[in-house]
């Protein structure tokens, strides 16, 4: 069996929803966009280690409105465009994927999980080295965790951009938060990239692992059964997440929400978790379940893919901001670049 490795150097707030009879409003600041479903089937099942509900949709017309101009801009499907039909008419565009930089407990050796720690200073030199790695590399949207080590990876990672946008997180959680954080400026709003928090993309949960040492956990329950619990594919941690059950919340939130900006040809960046980025390589790569355990991801290191002709190219991981290979394997790129050095010069 090949084991995938990509640990070397060379390589919650949801947007507002309003479920109304025939489709839902979706809300950023003042912008709404309102999808009216041609069908609609919810399946919800509780599997036999943990519950989760699962959504099939297809959507139909799409209608925009608009009293301010958001920071992030709407995406519109033709109506009933299947998604290969998409896929093949798609533009290329840029898929970044970041570990999170080193975490306090990762310092200490703990089950961290979807226990909220942040950086360490080891952290924040990992992610501003990240950032530098990708800072030639186009960035439209940021996606992240709900958690405080992903989102301070990618915000250290983007001070290092070229482009010098500033990211900025959406807060929809309320009417309150959405009408507090509203941009009054057009100029700063073609300056700001919109950051996108998702407790699907969080860590696989570990259940009662959750802060006890490593070593400690395998004297107490046996290194072969935490061995198993942390690298089987299905058996989860007491009150825990398999990597499957991760898988099926964070690939299925990439689907819905990550894959349409791509297909419309945004450039995204995603910083999240050694778990929640296996599943989402698992699902670009078409890895097996035994592919997928003995994948590596070491914290701060960028995964470039390439998403063009409806397929997922792995470039593996930007040397630096003046690596040209990364920029030759794209037409798109290499002239992304080129208008960065006039921009700049």
């Amino acid at each position: 069996m090949a084991t995938s490795v990509f640990h070397q150097p060379p390589g919650t707030a949801q947007p507002h929803q309003h479920f109304q009879n025939s489709g839902f409003r979706h809300e950023f600041g003042h912008a709404s966009v309102k999808l009216t479903f041609k069908g609609f089937k919810v399946e919800t099942g509780l599997s036999r280690r943990g519950g989760y509900s699962s959504c099939k949709r297809k959507f139909g017309v799409i209608q925009a409105s608009a009293s301010h101009t958001s920071v992030v801009q709407p995406v519109s499907y033709p109506p009933n465009n299947s998604t290969d039909e998409l896929r093949k008419k798609s533009s290329e565009a840029a898929l970044i994927l970041i570990r999170h930089g080193e975490s306090l407990w990762n310092e200490k050796n703990l089950f961290t999980g979807c226990v909220d720690v942040p950086l360490t200073k080891k952290g924040v030199e990992e992610a501003i080295e990240a950032g530098k790695r990708i800072s030639n590399i186009p960035v439209d949207m940021i996606y992240t965790s709900a958690l405080i080590r992903a989102q301070m990876t990618a915000m250290l990672a983007m001070t290092q951009h070229r482009r010098k946008k500033v990211p900025i997180i959406l807060h929809n959680e309320s009417e309150q938060a959405r009408e507090w954080s509203q941009i009054f400026s057009e100029d700063t709003k073609k300056q700001s990239i919109p950051v996108v928090t998702a407790w699907q993309l969080n860590e696989r949960m570990y259940g009662e692992l959750q802060g006890l040492n490593k070593q400690e956990t395998a004297d107490r329950f046996g290194k072969e059964k935490v061995h198993e619990w942390r690298r089987s594919y299905d058996i989860p941690p007491p009150n825990g997440e398999s990597l499957e059950m991760c898988a099926e919340r964070a690939v299925a939130y990439f689907k819905d929400h990550i894959e349409p900006q791509l297909l419309s040809g945004k450039n995204v960046m995603i910083a999240a978790h050694g778990n929640s980025l296996r599943s989402i390589i698992m699902y670009l790569d078409k890895l097996t379940s035994q592919e997928v355990i003995n994948l590596e991801l070491s914290t701060g290191i960028p995964m470039l893919y390439i998403f063009k002709g409806g397929k997922f190219i792995r470039r593996g991981s930007p040397a630096g901001p003046t690596e040209a290979g990364v920029y030759a394997y794209t037409r798109s790129l290499a002239l992304y670049r080129q208008k960065l050095d006039d921009m700049l010069h």
